[in-house]
């Protein structure tokens, strides 16, 4: 039975994983084009993209320090309490968003991703509690699918609703960079009314809250007595690091060489929402029912280097599209094996624990990224891409390092 607790859940990661196909499209037209309002007159193009960079660094880095909190108070106040609080932050945000854009302030626009940031830590509460309501392992893989569905969802609806309603030639006079912030607060609004009104708590085991402030360097400190969660780290940190150069500045590249609009840039992450969903889902699937799991990632880092390197190069609007789905097909299928193979490096006890990490090295790279992207896009638009050209080498020299020492190699067992 489709409960009103588990689509209250889903709609939870929706919203969590839709936020970010919203904001990169909005944040582009905002702050990178010369005919935009929002920055003062005579801004060049360093002032420009330094601003992009920090606004979106602000986002990661506050998202670094919030996950390590609220994903693990919700062991001690409860899920639904930390959900309300992430959903409330969430709210927070947008609002804080759209009157940034109201009043073409960008101090309120920063004070809002630093909100959004640090209350971002929803989708991990949310998948846990899906998985304490599963009463069986059925049901468990049920939720995990549609935790899978709902991620996509997300990935497409975020961009089409920045596109979409910010389209004049769509909705006339309507139409405004504020209108996607607004229907994204109705959402959590709803959201959180289901939340409230529908959820049961499922962790009924409270705990004195026994963590602080040097909580958010413990998750990474942690893994440095094991060895192999280690070997792991070093290449996940690199290829998201990779991803990020590429995700984080594909809408910049496409302004500045292009000349994209709003709605060009959304339908990128469209298309880029569209082959993550198909990759995680079909393709991971499919290889792995005939491929070990270190080979697979192998391949797919070499793939990102090679199409991000050619689409660093490509001079062509239209190709645009297409040679963005080599690169996020082959990190939608890497991406899912490596968090299999961190799961399959810890105990029962610790998959929270090691799930935290990956979140920790995503946030802290992104963050590290942004603030040093925008500077390096204003000395020349494709350096940012060579950044991450390098980083995919760096992850492939270390995977056929690292990943050949017997400890790795037993995380992946032969076929069969």
């Amino acid at each position: 039975m489709f409960s009103i607790a588990r689509l209250a859940l889903l709609m939870v990661v929706f919203i969590d994983v839709m936020g970010q196909g919203l904001i990169f499209p909005i944040l582009t037209t905002l702050l990178l084009r010369e005919d935009s309002a929002f920055l003062m007159e005579g801004n060049d193009l360093l002032g420009r993209e330094a601003t992009f960079g920090v606004v979106l660094g602000v986002f990661y880095l506050f998202w670094f320090f919030g996950a390590a909190y609220i994903s693990k108070l919700s062991d001690y106040i409860g899920r639904k309490n930390g959900i309300l609080i992430c959903l409330t932050g969430a709210l927070v945000g947008y609002v804080l968003t759209v009157l940034a854009i109201y009043l073409n302030s960008l101090i309120l626009l920063i004070v809002g991703r630093a909100v959004a940031g640090f209350t971002a830590g929803n989708q991990p509460i949310a998948q846990a509690s899906l998985i304490d309501q599963s009463r069986s392992p059925q049901e468990k893989s049920l939720n995990l699918g549609l935790i899978t569905a709902f991620v996509a969802l997300g990935l497409v609806v975020g961009p089409l609703l920045a596109g979409g309603l910010s389209d004049s030639q769509l909705l006339g006079s309507y139409a405004s960079l504020q209108l996607p912030f607004m229907a994204a607060i109705v959402l959590v609004l709803i959201n959180i009314f289901l939340i409230y009104q529908g959820f049961e708590e499922t962790n009924k085991r409270r705990k004195k809250i026994d963590f602080g402030p040097s909580e958010v360097f413990l998750v990474l400190w942690r893994v440095r007595g094991r060895p192999t969660i280690v070997k792991l780290c070093l290449v996940f940190f690199f290829v998201e690091m990779g991803l990020n150069a590429f995700y984080i500045y594909l809408n910049n590249f496409q302004v500045e060489r292009f000349g994209f609009s709003t709605q060009q840039t959304s339908l990128t992450l469209v298309v880029f929402g569209l082959v993550m969903a198909f990759s995680s889902i079909v393709l991971v699937r499919t290889m792995t029912q005939f491929y070990q799991r270190l080979p697979i990632v192998k391949v797919c880092t070499g793939i990102m280097a090679v199409f991000v390197l050619t689409y660093a190069a490509n001079s062509l609007p239209l190709l645009s599209y297409i040679l963005l789905v080599p690169v996020v097909a082959a990190f939608g299928l890497a991406y899912p094996i490596m968090l299999s193979l961190f799961s399959a490096s810890a105990r029962d006890d610790e998959q929270g624990w090691v799930m935290g990490v990956t979140m920790a090295l995503f946030t802290l790279g992104a963050g590290i990224i942004s603030l040093g992207g925008g500077f390096l896009m204003a000395l020349d638009v494709k350096s940012v891409f060579f950044v991450g050209v390098l980083s995919f080498i760096i992850a492939l020299v270390l995977q056929f390092g690292l990943w050949r020492e017997p400890d790795v190699e037993a995380l992946d067992p032969p076929i069969g």
